[in-house]
């Protein structure tokens, strides 16, 4: 039709007649890329066991896109749209891990931050801005507004902190946000009875269990640091240490498995295993003795665990400041070439997780509950009776090595 490619799909009056189940509403997910549906995944089991409900995937494109992200869609075993498909339709619904694609889609939209939230770090300054240009990322106008419009019914917000940066930058957008805690932190706190599982899962005895992270940008651990697995592999006595990789899913999107794996191939001979990009970060967390890292939000999960964190010596990175990755930063004892690295691990600073986690989230433990209200008012639905306690995550699973 049109010149555009077409799917059967179960929403809409083109294929009614294929349907079993009618009178569902429509909840699309939009995944502009990994990072961003790793997050969209924790928000549908909150419309789960629903039989009112009928959710479908797609992938915004404009320019560009990560095979990857496309890679990762398909495997959750929703039916997806392709874009041209998807942005003819209207729902009832629309989850969206960033702006991307939500102006060419009707529909309520509830935009999800994808990261530790929005307000955090990296702000853009456009080229030529004066120095009154102070951007936020995630929440200025430039991000939320189009044509004096609020781009979305609902913009979520983990912290009020937040509330009050958006209300200084972006009053306009005020009536749309929801404070709803953090319901990744949420799921993390909830894994934590189940530290031993993890353990097991990922292979781990009697050893220490160090995970590394990085996040993406030259100016990220691995970025800024080639050799690091294999500088923690060498100090690390193998009998003593078990050592685990957690990358940016946006690092594998853009340099492709086959690369990662190609540069790391001498630290998997020599015992480094990798997590996948998509999920097995916070099982690993959970599980970890310590925790390797740089400004990216993954440390700043291990340090509001308790789990005790050292940061990699990444130079300038730009962190907003107040927000949980810039108190990390000025906090957390650094590793440096040449200071070994057995001792300080062994020299456990005292660590309290209180501060980092009344930044991460201002809702502890109520996240589910509030975005699953959020939901179905924008739905129109009655919401369900039963409960929705944060679920612990999945047990990890390791790249073959």
């Amino acid at each position: 039709m049109d010149g555009i490619s077409w799917v059967h799909s179960p929403i809409g009056a083109r294929d009614r007649h294929l349907s079993t189940r009618v009178g569902c509403k429509s909840v699309l997910v939009l995944v502009p890329f990994m990072v961003a549906g790793t997050r969209l995944l924790d928000l549908l089991p909150l419309i789960e066991a629903d039989h009112r409900v009928q959710v479908v995937f797609s992938v915004p494109e404009t320019w560009e896109s990560w095979q990857a992200t496309h890679d990762f869609v398909r495997a959750q075993g929703g039916v997806v749209l392709p874009w041209a498909h998807a942005r003819r339709g209207g729902y009832d619904l629309v989850l969206a891990g960033s702006t991307r694609g939500i102006d060419e889609v009707a529909g309520p939209v509830v935009l999800v931050p994808h990261g530790g939230g929005l307000a955090q770090y990296r702000p853009w300054r456009p080229p030529g801005a004066g120095d009154e240009h102070q951007p936020v990322l995630g929440l200025d106008a430039d991000q939320l507004l189009r044509e004096g419009r609020v781009r979305a019914e609902a913009i979520v917000l983990t912290h009020d902190d937040e509330l009050a940066v958006l209300k200084q930058v972006c009053p306009r957008a005020v009536p749309a946000a929801v404070v709803a805690g953090n319901i990744a932190f949420d799921r993390l706190c909830a894994s934590v009875p189940f530290r031993e599982h993890y353990r097991r899962a990922l292979g781990v005895t009697d050893e220490k269990l160090v995970v590394v992270t990085s996040t993406w940008s030259e100016r990220s651990a691995f970025g800024s640091h080639h050799d690091l697995f294999e500088r923690v592999l060498a100090e690390l006595p193998p009998e003593r240490y078990r050592v685990v990789g957690a990358l940016h899913p946006q690092i594998w999107s853009h340099h492709g498995e086959w690369q990662v794996r190609a540069w790391l191939a001498d630290c998997l001979r020599a015992g480094l295993r990798l997590l996948p990009p998509d999920e097995g970060w916070r099982a690993a967390l959970v599980a970890a003795d310590h925790v390797i890292g740089d400004y990216g939000s993954v440390t700043t999960y291990a340090a509001g665990l308790g789990t005790p964190v050292l940061l990699t010596d990444c130079g300038g990175a730009p962190l907003l400041p107040g927000s949980p990755s810039d108190v990390v930063a000025r906090r957390t004892p650094r590793w440096r070439p040449g200071t070994p690295l057995a001792t300080l691990l062994a020299d456990r600073p005292d660590h309290d997780p209180g501060a980092v986690r009344r930044l991460l989230t201002s809702r502890p433990g109520q996240s589910g509950a509030i975005l699953r209200r959020t939901m179905y008012r924008l739905l129109g639905l009655d919401e369900p009776a039963r409960a929705v306690p944060a679920s612990p995550v999945p047990l990890p699973r390791l790249l073959p090595s």
